[in-house]
């Protein structure tokens, strides 16, 4: 039986608003996960060991790395959407408690399309380019409709 992890122990994730042509790419959620289930979001998703342990440690005399958190949203938007991503610009961050009560620190980026043609994995059931105006017709998580209007400004 596999030991409970520590509730005290915080994931990590990073998403991305992928922005191509003036809209927003959002994702609906399977209702089968565990967070969030059934919402629309953006692409993202949890920060693994596997995202570095194998990459040359940055400091010759002890295992650290630089720039983590871009590949890890690189390969969760690749897995989750099949897209490619241009350099991924920080947005904000934000902390929640997910409903087994394990803590979750969020980093959302934006960054612009690169190349491909959306394929969504098991995890997501829908998907959608919209505006940020699109936007508020659709069951987002609490904070990607502030987010994408966020954007939007950037870009304007």
């Amino acid at each position: 039986m596999e030991k409970p992890l520590d509730p005290r122990v915080h994931f990590v994730v990073a998403t991305a608003l992928v922005v191509r042509d003036g809209k927003f790419l959002i994702t609906k959620r399977s209702t089968s996960e565990k967070v969030f289930p059934g919402k629309w979001t953006s692409p993202g998703g949890k920060v693994t060991r596997e995202d570095y342990e194998s990459l040359p440690w940055s400091a010759p005399s002890h295992p650290q790395w630089y720039n983590v958190m871009e590949l890890a949203l690189r390969r969760e938007v690749r897995e989750e959407t099949g897209l490619e991503i241009e350099k991924p610009n920080y947005l904000t961050d934000l902390v929640f408690i997910r409903p087994d009560g394990y803590p979750v620190v969020t980093f959302s980026y934006w960054a612009r399309y690169k190349r491909g043609e959306v394929k969504l994995n098991h995890e997501m059931t829908d998907f959608a380019w919209v505006t940020a105006e699109e936007a508020k017709k659709y069951d987002l998580i609490d904070g990607i409709l502030n987010e994408i209007i966020t954007v939007d400004e950037i870009l304007s």
